[in-house]
């Protein structure tokens, strides 16, 4: 099931912010929640592993079985395997939008495109897993254009800066996948070989 509880208390017991919002709250109160939760405990090998992933799920907004199913995708892949379960995870239709200023969150994102806002490459996709590929083209919908939503975030749109693998036009309302992305342009903070621990012990 996908965790839909305060994202707050994740963001505060595995140290890692997922909002905005998250960011501020670290910075005033960067320890687990809870009433020892300033008592840090050290945290076994297993443990600091099933974090990561946990980071990773949380994240994107994917819950235990899709999350596997990438790692083995990833895995059969040629290259290196953390790698590759990133760039899979990050061409998801839900991220390119909000990689692409459309949405504020992914989970936002998640829910816009479940609307059936957006198109690639002309066609109608409402599916948030959908993966998109490099060259394809991501555009809000003509249909939905005229959304109070769309009309608010088009001013944003113009200041927002993407990804150096991603081209946005904010005129268009588009944005196109230029490249796969390489791990050191996302700036993440997920360690993906620890991920790839956790499943080879499994």
């Amino acid at each position: 099931m996908r965790y839909t509880g305060p994202k707050v208390k994740k963001a505060r017991r595995l140290g890692m912010a997922f909002t905005a919002k998250d960011v501020k709250i670290l910075q005033k109160r960067g320890f687990p929640p809870g009433q020892h939760g300033q008592n840090r405990v050290r945290l076994s090998e297993y443990g600091t592993q099933l974090r990561e992933k946990q980071k990773a799920k949380i994240s994107y907004g994917i819950m235990e079985r899709q999350f596997e199913i990438y790692f083995n995708r990833a895995l059969k892949q040629s290259g290196v395997t953390g790698d590759n379960l990133l760039k899979l995870l990050e061409t998801r239709l839900d991220n390119i939008v909000y990689r692409l200023g459309f949405a504020e969150t992914r989970a936002q994102a998640r829910q816009l495109v479940g609307h059936g806002f957006f198109e690639v490459n002309g066609k109608k996709v409402d599916i948030p897993s959908y993966q998109v590929k490099v060259g394809d083209v991501v555009a809000v919908r003509q249909s939905k254009q005229k959304k109070h939503y769309v009309e608010r975030i088009k001013e944003k749109l113009k200041a927002f800066k993407t990804l150096d693998w991603l081209e946005l036009n904010a005129n268009n309302l588009s944005g196109k996948i230029l490249s796969l992305p390489m791990v050191d342009q996302l700036g993440t903070e997920i360690n993906t070989q620890l991920i790839v621990e956790h499943y080879s012990r499994t």
